[in-house]
């Protein structure tokens, strides 16, 4: 496996992690008990912390990496285990 291969795995991870963390632990101002601006949502959030959830997301994704790559190179999971349906009528070797 190429490392240029390994960096877009890598970005992958890190984008899907960073979105799935995005809804866990923040507070609304009205859950903190702050005061909320003039026309500012009720859903924002009070403190949002960026560089924490980067840094989450960066863990998570080199853990997947890295167990994608060990996969790869392993093949403990491979297509015909996730295969359901079979092989298609006239695909046969």
């Amino acid at each position: 496996m190429k490392i240029t291969s390994i960096i877009a795995i890598y970005a992958l991870f890190w984008v899907i992690s960073a979105f799935l963390l995005l809804p866990f632990g923040v507070k609304t101002h009205e859950e903190a008990g702050l005061e909320k601006v003039p026309g500012q949502a009720d859903s924002a959030p009070a403190d949002f912390r960026p560089g924490r959830l980067a840094l989450r997301a960066t863990g998570i994704s080199a853990v997947l990496t890295a167990l994608y790559i060990a996969n790869y190179f392993q093949g403990w999971i491979t297509v015909d285990d996730i295969n359901l349906f079979g092989t298609p009528p006239g695909f046969e070797d």
